[in-house]
């Protein structure tokens, strides 16, 4: 997930967090950014699942798109 990004700028990137958000809010900005990223993988794994029961439809009744 965070492949090119290093040590250094994570620590950098919390620093700024706190910074813009300060130390009482930050939980909930954590929880809140957590939730979304977990409903946006769960959209997506959802889209592939329709992709391959169509894709496969199509596969076995022979019909090309």
């Amino acid at each position: 997930m965070f492949s090119g990004i290093g040590v250094t700028e994570l620590v950098l990137i919390l620093v700024i967090a706190l910074v813009v958000f300060g130390p009482g809010k930050l939980p909930d900005v954590g929880k809140a950014l957590g939730k979304s990223i977990r409903e946006f993988k769960n959209a997506e794994k959802n889209i592939i699942e329709d992709v391959t029961v169509v894709d496969e439809d199509k596969k076995s009744t022979g019909t090309k798109a």
